[in-house]
């Protein structure tokens, strides 16, 4: 919250510098991981220089669904075409018409994880056993993840955490994510999980 205990918006987070969105990170609250389940999101990058908006990406789409068999919350990210915060939702497809998919990854407990002493926190993203093949670099991904508002799910904030070599390189990297309604296409991992 802020200190006026108004709620964040989107709007909010995108005016942030990197200092203030890591005060939001460290204050923010756990997942309600039934609320998050079966849910889409707007992910809007927070770090990036405009170039490299233009370059790359703006938005992107994480979507999170239950995984019975393996008894917690997987998700994925969904390639955009970049029509802005506020343009048109419009998934890039596979040539089989599939939403293009990517760094794939499973909810986790940070309870006892090592972030280097600059986040503890309740949840993370952990996109090394989420089936991702080598060549997705998602893969090296450990995220934070947290509840933007006490109490709601509308707003979520992450911060880009990498493990090379079982050590945890923290970026200065950070996106939000929009509540934008139930998923509505299940995307499996690239591989199967062992």
């Amino acid at each position: 919250m802020a200190d006026d205990d108004r709620a964040l918006t989107l709007d909010d987070l995108m005016a942030m510098d990197g200092t203030a969105l890591h005060t939001v990170l460290r204050r923010g609250h756990a997942l309600d991981l039934d609320a998050l389940a079966g849910r889409q999101y707007l992910g809007v990058d927070l770090s990036l220089p405009a170039i490299g908006r233009k370059l790359l990406w703006h938005t992107f789409r994480k979507c999170f669904v239950r995984d019975d068999s393996r008894g917690d919350v997987r998700g994925w990210n969904v390639r955009m075409e970049q029509h802005g915060v506020d343009g048109a939702r419009v998934p890039m497809k596979t040539r089989a018409g599939d939403p293009l998919t990517f760094g794939h990854y499973r909810v986790r407990s940070a309870e006892g994880v090592d972030f280097a002493g600059r986040w503890t926190g309740a949840h993370y993203l952990h996109y090394g056993d989420a089936g991702n093949t080598f060549f997705d670099l998602a893969r090296l991904g450990r995220t934070p993840l947290v509840a933007v508002n006490r109490g709601r799910m509308d707003l979520l904030l992450g911060w880009e955490v990498m493990e090379l070599a079982g050590v945890k390189l923290p970026l200065p990297l950070y996106w939000a994510l929009r509540d934008e309604g139930p998923v509505d296409f299940v995307a499996d991992p690239p591989k199967p999980l062992r």
